[in-house]
């Protein structure tokens, strides 16, 4: 018997452990791990030397020889997102978060099939289209296959992702009047001149851009090509969204727009935001528009924009009498912007007033006996219709409003009011959830369930004679007892009254900064 050294193996050992071996199977990369979609922040035009521009890029003919002349860099920078060929490279660029990227990939929102895969997504404010920088070591098939990242990627950008780096970069050039180009036959529904040192109202030409809100209908070539391109937008940033029927007639898009004037003197336009609207048909004679999508672009949210688009959607349908207008499955930021607008607009309507002074008087009141603690917060009738046929406010986002309307009126600093106002709300709610009797549920009951959504929790509430005891009682369900259903309860509570101070507070920092 042939003697070995401890871990020396035969070459036929070996081959039979070759043989029987099992390759390791390709665990995958998600999208969001490996792909970066990039976004510039620049306030001012780019200047540089002709000659630094042709050695960053190695190319020759994607700068104009009149931009070489002048050491403009393509274009004028429209703020944020990729407005010059130069910012392409540019690693200290700003990088969003889209929503999910993964969804648009296989399972698991993986990508298989490459090693140190890197995917830079560079977006263009002049013209909306796209450009994928990948890079990796290698590619194998792991037992997975190997993902095609062209169709994927095409799957979320369309026909705005380019496969050539220099025609992209020679978009800057070429589609440089792009937007400008598409809503000058546009409807301008609200423009607004402001200094670009501090965002405020300016007269004064020096110093400032104007920004307007311009409404076009889908139908028309241009503005659907251009819509196919802020599409992918809304994939990257709406949760959930998907492509509108372009060729329906009743589609609308309102559009967020920066209007500059550049030292040549020429006007730059750079769109903002948009929102889709749909136009429903009313029997017998009316029509509803419903918001479908809405989107101000990362770069600029918080200035304002969402507001903007909102007002112009509220003027369109007032002026041209629309019955009513509602969201589509809203955010939550949607609920709260839409909430202080809505709110603004119904503090400077007439009946408004009248109809709040009884109940804010009667919460006022600083010994609240049992009955009235029950008191509801319920608008009149009347005034919900007026609203309605004034203001477009529907039924449902009235009463939302209203909530903020009444602690607006009660001031945060009376302290018996406001806890009064806590447990109307409650006693509100427990009628909307739990049943119209508020102090015994007649057998429903209210359970968490799990959900997949990232919510913080999700529940039902159900009817069943099995959870019914003889004091009509509902007794425990799957280990909930009603200390724990009450607990839900309260946090459900807390929840809204948190939304209605936010709103208030929101439209009570507006109303001063109006006056100031």
């Amino acid at each position: 018997m042939a003697l070995k050294k401890k871990g020396e193996q035969s070459s036929e050992d070996s081959k039979k452990r070759k043989r029987v071996g099992f390759a390791k199977i390709d665990a995958g990369i998600e999208a969001n791990e490996c792909i970066k979609v990039f976004l510039v922040s620049k306030k001012d035009p780019l200047r540089f030397e002709s000659v630094a521009i042709e050695q960053i890029f190695g190319i020759v003919g994607c700068v104009s020889e009149s931009d070489k002349q002048s050491g403009t860099m393509m274009c004028f920078m429209q703020d944020k997102f990729v407005s010059s060929a130069e910012e392409v490279v540019a690693e200290n660029s700003l990088c969003v978060n889209p929503v999910d990227l993964n969804q648009f990939f296989e399972e698991e929102g993986k990508i298989y099939g490459f090693k140190d895969l890197k995917i830079k997504i560079w977006l263009s404010s002049i013209s909306f289209l796209a450009y994928a920088d990948i890079t990796f070591e290698s590619t194998s098939d792991g037992g997975k296959g190997i993902t095609d990242l062209k169709s994927k990627l095409q799957n979320i950008f369309g026909e705005s992702l380019l496969d050539n780096r220099e025609e992209f970069l020679q978009s800057f050039t070429t589609e440089r009047d792009y937007v400008g180009s598409v809503v000058s036959s546009g409807e301008v529904i609200c423009s607004e001149t402001l200094n670009t040192h501090n965002d405020k109202p300016n007269t004064s030409d020096s110093g400032s851009y104007t920004i307007e809100v311009i409404r076009m209908e889908l139908r028309s070539m241009p503005i659907a090509l251009l819509y196919s391109r802020l599409m992918p937008l809304a994939f990257l940033f709406i949760d959930g969204s998907s492509p509108i029927d372009i060729s329906d007639p009743r589609w609308e898009i309102y559009l967020v727009i920066k209007k500059m004037i550049d030292y040549s003197g020429e006007s730059n336009f750079c769109a903002l935001g948009f929102a889709t609207v749909y136009r429903f048909y009313r029997y017998p004679e009316s029509w509803r528009l419903r918001i479908s999508q809405i989107l101000v672009l990362p770069p600029y949210q918080g200035q304002g924009h969402g507001r903007r688009l909102l007002e112009s959607i509220n003027t369109v349908s007032v002026s041209k009498n629309i019955y009513d207008v509602t969201a589509e499955e809203p955010s939550d930021y949607l609920k709260h912007v839409r909430d202080c607008v809505d709110t603004m607009r119904l503090l400077s309507f007439e009946p408004t007033t009248p109809a709040l002074e009884p109940i804010v008087s009667q919460l006022k009141q600083t010994n609240l006996s049992k009955r009235i603690s029950k008191f509801p917060l319920n608008p009149p009738s009347a005034l919900i219709e007026s609203a309605r046929d004034k203001l477009k406010i529907n039924k449902k986002q009235f009463l939302r409003c209203w909530d903020a309307l009444i602690y607006l009126s009660l001031g945060q600093g009376d302290y018996k009011s406001m806890e009064n106002y806590r447990n109307c709300v409650s006693d509100r709610m427990r009628a909307d959830v739990l049943g119209k009797d508020v102090v015994g549920t007649a057998g429903k009951c209210l359970i968490e369930v799990p959900n997949n959504y990232d919510h913080e929790f999700t529940f039902v509430v159900f009817r069943s004679r099995a959870f019914e005891g003889s004091d009509g009682l509902e007794k425990v369900a799957n280990g909930e007892d009603q200390a724990s259903q009450e607990e839900q309860f309260i946090r459900l509570v807390d929840e809204r009254l948190k939304e209605i101070a936010g709103v208030a507070n929101k439209v009570s920092m507006h109303r001063r900064s109006c006056a100031a």
